[in-house]
This record gives structure tokens, C-alpha cells and sequence, in this order.
């Protein structure tokens, strides 16, 4: 209703500044808005004017300047009109697009969403906002593709712990060229940052939605993950023929016992022993002979020296492990870490780091 008011009204070139008004004399819808804006501010209320449209905005501000003082009659005619037309208000909607979807919620599905926003020209409010609600994986590609510019913009507009989950998912490479940009983006006019936000609410509201959560690479990398060497192998020869590419990246998805040294932090070793059952983790560690020695070394070498030795006098005493029943003790230590991850309570180094 505000809005409406300071609408209803645009300044008269010219016009004298209302030091003093009487209750006799007559006030247009935007100087009725400018005082019970005042009013309610020198009581404290906390306003959400921003919302406002910027030109609404200016006419509010450049009104308030203009005024000087009322008396008290005047005030108790604008309030008492004010609160009679709250009062006849019988249902409100949400202001725009964006109101009405986020009144909805999960009502609509988000291709649907997306629909209606391209429907109504990219949607109204602050794109920013918009973005900043959407999924990780759904703004990865964002900064993947795009140049480093915008990337640097996306991540400057993002809260702290969502930018820093989003870096630590990038390349090393990529990572280390958007953060360089992000100190090139202090001369960026606010108008340039609200284009690009609405450049990228648009495209990414056009995104259509994807049925699986995860890409082909991931997928299958995760399912050879937990399969047996020699299903892993064969499958991958597989690909080699048909997609060497396909297969190189699923290679690089791909996180077997043997890569443990190379990948998980020496520190994270209590934390993934812990989750792991007493028994298969012997197992696992009795059968990690040959070119496996060296990650059982590793895994031993950083816990305890008590456990360690504890373990050392249980694997010495088990003595030969069959192999079908290694492989499986060592797909259920792959699967503790990969459920950490998951849970972000340890991080893999990335291909780049090895």
C-alpha cells in the first residue's frame, strides 16, 4: 500500500516544500506516505523499503526531504485513514512473480517454476536471491563454464560457507583464476553486478530438471567403486573401447583401497578406523599384501601406536585372507569414507593434489 501511495503522486516541478500543514489542508497519497513512514521509523519499526522499487524508493526519500513539520491533528487524520484502509483489507497476495513462487513453495515443481519466470521476462526482485537458493551442484557448472569474471561476481554474492563448499568443488586451476578475479571486482557498479544476476537466474532457470542427482561420471564411477577388481577392470576396458574419453573421467571418479595414501589426509585415519568395524578392518589390513602393502602401511602408521601394534599382533595372527573375503573388508573401509565424505566430515584431495 505504501508504494501504492507514493505512486499515486509524482512530484509537481515547482512545488513548495509543506512546512506546516493543517488538518483543513489538502496532502496527496505520497506526502500521506512519507509521513507514516516517519512516524513508524522515529517508533523504531524496522522497515523493508528496499524491497520497494528504486524509483519508489527515490520519490519516498525526496518526499521526506521536502517535509518539515506537521501538527498533531493532521497526523491523527493521515494515521486514522491509514489504519481504516489495513483494516478493509480482506486477503493479500504476494508482490510479483518471486512472491507468489516463494508463497507457493515446493507446490510447483521447479521446471514449472522455471517456466513461469522465463514467462514473466526472467522474474522480478533480486536475482541474487534467487541464485543464492539454488543447489551447489546446480551453480558448479556456473563457474566451471562461464568466464572467471562472473565467476568471481557469483562468488562475492554468495554467503561465506556456500562460496567456500563451491571453491573447494573447482579444479585447483579454476579454483585459483576466480579467486585472483574475485580482487579485480572492487570497481564493478551495482548495475553490472544486477545484469549478471539476472543474466544467470535466467540460464539457470532454464535449466531443465535433471532426473538423477549425480552426472554419468559419477554414477558409475561410485558403482565400480564397491564392485570387484575384476568387474572394475573389465568394465573400464569396456569403456576404452567405446568412449576413451568417457572412460578416462570415470577413471578419475573412480576411489579404490589402493588410493588411500594418495587421496584421504593423514589425519582423517582415526576418524574413518573408528567408523569401521574392528573385525573387517584386520581383514581388510591382513589382506593389503603386495602392491596393497604400502596402504595398510599407511593406515597403521597414522593411528595410535597402541592400536596400531594391537593391530599389527590380530593381523600376524590370521594369516592367509582369501581373497574374495579381503576385497569385500576393503570395499566396506571405501564405503565408511565415501559416506563421510558424503556427510562432508572428511574431504578427498582432488586428482590435481596427488
Amino acid at each position: 500500500m505504501l508504494s501504492a501511495a507514493i505512486t499515486a503522486h509524482r512530484p509537481v516541478e515547482g512545488e513548495p516544500p509543506p512546512f506546516s500543514r493543517a488538518i483543513g489542508a489538502a496532502l496527496n497519497q505520497r506526502q500521506k506516505a512519507a509521513i507514516v513512514v516517519q512516524l513508524l521509523l522515529s517508533e523504531g519499526a524496522s522497515l523493508p523499503l528496499s524491497s520497494l522499487p528504486d524509483d519508489v524508493q527515490t520519490d519516498l526519500t525526496l518526499q521526506i526531504g521536502r517535509m518539515r513539520s506537521i501538527d498533531r491533528a493532521t497526523l491523527q487524520s493521515v494515521v486514522t485513514e491509514f489504519m481504516a484502509e489495513l483494516e478493509g483489507i480482506g486477503l493479500s497476495f504476494p508482490k510479483g512473480v518471486e512472491g507468489a513462487l516463494a508463497a507457493l513453495g515446493g507446490a510447483i515443481s521447479p521446471g514449472t517454476a522455471g517456466r513461469v519466470r522465463a514467462a514473466a521476462g526472467g522474474g522480478t526482485g533480486d536475482p541474487w536471491l534467487r541464485i543464492a537458493a539454488m543447489p551447489t551442484d546446480q551453480l558448479l557448472p556456473v563457474m566451471q563454464e562461464e568466464s572467471v569474471e562472473v565467476g568471481a561476481v557469483l562468488l562475492s554474492k554468495l554467503a561465506v560457507g556456500r562460496a567456500a563448499e563451491l571453491l573447494g568443488r573447482l579444479p585447483g586451476d579454476r579454483a585459483r583464476r576466480i579467486t585472483y578475479a574475485v580482487s579485480q571486482t572492487g570497481a564493478i557498479g551495482p548495475d553490472t553486478v544486477h545484469r549478471i544476476g539476472q543474466s544467470l537466474a535466467t540460464q539457470l532457470d532454464a535449466t531443465p530438471p535433471r532426473a538423477f542427482e549425480t552426472g554419468p561420471v559419477e554414477r558409475i564411477g561410485a558403482i565400480l567403486n564397491v564392485s570387484p577388481s575384476a568387474t572394475r577392470d573389465d568394465m573400464l576396458i569396456g569403456l576404452d573401447e567405446a568412449d576413451k574419453g568417457f572412460a578416462t573421467e570415470v577413471r578419475r571418479a573412480i576411489f579404490t583401497f589402493i588410493h588411500i595414501p594418495a587421496r584421504l589426509d593423514a589425519r582423517d585415519i582415526p576418524k574413518v578406523t573408528r567408523g569401521v568395524d574392528p573385525i573387517t578392518l584386520v581383514t581388510a589390513l591382513a589382506a593389503a599384501t603386495g602392491d596393497l602393502d604400502p596402504v595398510a602401511e599407511f593406515i597403521l602408521t597414522n593411528m595410535s601406536q597402541r592400536m596400531a601394534a594391537q593391530l599389527r599382533e590380530e593381523i600376524a595372527a590370521r594369516g592367509k585372507i582369501k581373497e574374495k573375503d579381503g576385497e569385500a573388508a576393503m570395499t566396506a573401509i571405501i564405503s565408511v569414507i565415501r559416506d563421510m565424505v558424503d556427510n562432508r566430515e572428511i574431504v578427498l584431495r582432488a586428482e590435481e593434489d596427488e
